[in-house]
């Protein structure tokens, strides 16, 4: 699919910002301890929840949307396996592994898809399962698991994974005895899950700093209501863009703490940023300044599923930002796309130098990964151009997006052109998966797409 972006306009309005992918996804896998009914609230429609949906489906479980709630029951639950065609959609598959070792004591997939931005083994999470004592055969891309008898233990974690230290919590709740993770992620979404298993009677703490201590369930588990937690790197594309284009927008419903690397870096660029208990506003005049040095790492340091917007954003500040990437080897896929509108980025391993330029000018882009996609979206509201006879000049970007989850037999090379001010609020189903949807009508021979709002922001 493509979207055609005319840029030069400046975005204003407000938003809620919709919960969070990074913390939805783990939580659909812990429905499964609950053997219960759960009610996930603000929970987002993306193209990963579907997939968690079908998963659970397919487990046994009775999955329903009632309005922006999603609902859970894993007392039906007939099944500990997870086909070939499922694990390949996405990379956070791999999460059920431990809520399904921790309720059934067994489990069979494969290795999980996912976004091209380079090797993401998921041996951390094997070797905490192993270290809990579930025997794991690898054999042919296949992961057989038994788990007759779970127990607690200390897990050392040799990097900070939020996968893993997931996997370790959920597979934790079915063992006998304490489990300690140490070197545990410390991400907002690992709080998230911990205050997700609480209510559903776990005992777990620690979450949010570097050790987790879970007690394994002696009562079972019962069914709760939860409100997720809103998406921070939804609302770092939000800022970045406004900050690019220029604008006011103000953004409810996200924790302005989880931001506070994103903020500073734009508050630097020369943006003005309110950060109140209930949101977070942005004004800019789309001039920025180039910012220090910007260095991924995890959290509470700079996101890497950050990097590529604000760099986008930056792309006709004044002076030179330099960017390292030490989360993923291969996550610069933007890099190539963004030059190709006339951005002067220079590449040398995991080091990227932004030198600001005047202007960007249209060009065909191609999107290899969610956030480089939202990326490309972000240049193209900073194009220059002008329209003339009913046609745009020189302004129009064409954005191709390669999903990075490919159903087999589905074509998905279909084209959509769509007017200017509607591109700034739409993106394709998972590109940024916000509430609402939109009908977009054929052109040519595309199909009929049901896209989701990105912006609800009005131009001035």
């Amino acid at each position: 699919m493509s979207l055609m972006i005319e840029g030069g306009r400046r975005l204003s309005g407000d938003l809620t910002v919709q919960g969070a992918k990074n913390s939805v996804l783990p939580i659909l896998a812990a429905c499964i301890l609950s053997g219960d009914v759960c009610v996930l609230q603000r929970c987002p429609h993306l193209e990963d929840v579907d997939t968690s949906i079908d998963i659970l489906r397919h487990l046994g479980c009775a999955v329903r949307w009632n309005g922006p709630d999603l609902e859970v029951d894993s007392s039906t639950l007939t099944r500990w396996d997870i086909p070939d065609r499922l694990m390949r959609r996405m990379r956070s598959s791999v999460v059920f592994l431990g809520a399904i070792l921790a309720r059934c004591g067994q489990a069979e997939l494969s290795y999980p898809g996912g976004c091209a931005i380079g090797a993401r083994p998921i041996d951390l999470h094997l070797s905490a399962l192993r270290t809990l004592g579930a025997c794991i055969r690898e054999e042919g891309g296949s992961l057989n698991c038994t788990a007759p008898g779970l127990t607690g233990a200390e897990i050392v974690l040799s990097i900070p994974s939020v996968g893993a230290t997931e996997n370790a919590m959920l597979a934790a709740i079915g063992a006998k005895g304490v489990t300690t993770i140490s070197n545990a992620a410390r991400e907002p979404e690992i709080v998230d899950l911990q205050a997700f298993l609480q209510k559903l009677g776990a005992s777990v703490h620690g979450a949010g700093t570097s050790t987790v201590v879970v007690e394994g369930a002696e009562q079972p588990l019962h069914g709760c209501r939860h409100r997720i937690l809103g998406d921070r790197i939804a609302a770092a594309t939000y800022l970045a863009a406004a900050a690019a284009a220029g604008g006011d927008i103000f953004l409810r419903d996200i924790d302005y703490r989880h931001l506070s690397t994103v903020t500073g870096v734009l508050r630097q660029a020369g943006c003005t940023l309110s950060c109140r208990e209930d949101g977070i506003r942005l004004v800019s005049d789309g001039r920025l300044r180039a910012v220090s040095p910007i260095r991924t790492a995890p959290y509470p340091g700079f996101p890497t599923d950050a990097q590529a917007v604000v760099m986008s954003a930056l792309l006709r500040s004044s002076g030179t930002t330099v960017f390292v990437e030490n989360i993923f080897e291969s996550r610069y896929h933007h890099v190539p796309e963004l030059v190709r509108m006339g951005a002067d980025i220079r590449l040398e391993g995991r080091v990227a130098v932004v030198c600001g330029v005047d202007r960007l000018q249209a060009a065909r882009v191609r999107a290899m990964d969610l956030r480089g996609g939202a990326a490309l979206v972000i240049a193209g509201l900073q194009a220059d151009g002008q329209q003339a006879a009913g046609e745009i000049v020189g302004a129009l970007v064409e954005v191709f997006i390669r999903p990075p989850k490919v159903a087999v037999g589905i074509d998905h090379e279909f084209m959509v052109g769509v007017d200017c001010h509607l591109v700034a609020k739409i993106a394709p189903d998972g590109l940024f998966g916000m509430q609402g949807v939109v009908d977009i009508p054929r052109h040519g021979n595309a199909r009929r797409l049901r896209c989701v709002f990105v912006m609800l922001f009005s131009h001035s």
